[in-house]
């Protein structure tokens, strides 16, 4: 059974990660560790909130413009994904949330992913699929259609749905 590469990076993350936090200690100490990695966290919500906004600011203006706003989409959903990163201690997935706080690093990202996904204009996509159900034969021959006069259920005592009026006994 073939693995992917993506569960293999999420499992070797941690450790490459806690190796980066001895190398990074051995230079700088525990102390200068700690205030690395809460600095970083600190940066991470300075720049979603910043970047953030901004996003916010671009898709407002290509709403009112008539564009689809997919563009700002995908920058703001990477915008969310570094400053996730940026707020996990560690030091690998801090220099990948950086990374992808620069605009020109995003638009590269998005080149190499960008071809599998697709955006679409719902104002430009006017057809209409109606999804019926396939017909089994099979399945046919165990429906039994009663009226209400075929069939009645004897009621169970103690049943909440029996015919009995709450409250009395």
């Amino acid at each position: 059974m073939r693995t992917p590469f993506i569960s293999i990076l999420i499992l070797l993350l941690p450790l490459a990660e806690i190796a980066g936090f001895v190398v990074v200690g051995q230079m700088v100490g525990v102390w200068g560790t700690l205030g690395l990695v809460l600095l970083s966290g600190l940066v991470g919500l300075i720049l979603l909130r910043l970047q953030g906004l901004q996003m916010l600011r671009r898709l407002t203006e290509e709403g009112r413009g008539g564009r689809v706003p997919g563009d700002a989409i995908v920058q703001g959903a990477m915008i969310v994904v570094a400053a996730v990163l940026l707020l996990i201690p560690g030091f690998i997935t801090d220099i990948i949330g950086i990374a992808l706080f620069i605009p020109a690093v995003r638009r590269l990202l998005w080149s190499f992913i960008g071809r599998r996904f697709v955006v679409v204009d719902s104002a430009s996509y006017t057809e209409r699929r109606t999804y019926t159900r396939r017909r089994d034969p099979a399945r046919d021959e165990r429906v039994v259609d009663l009226d209400e006069e075929d069939f009645h259920r004897e009621p169970k005592p103690g049943s909440p749905w029996s015919d009995r009026r709450l409250g009395e006994d």
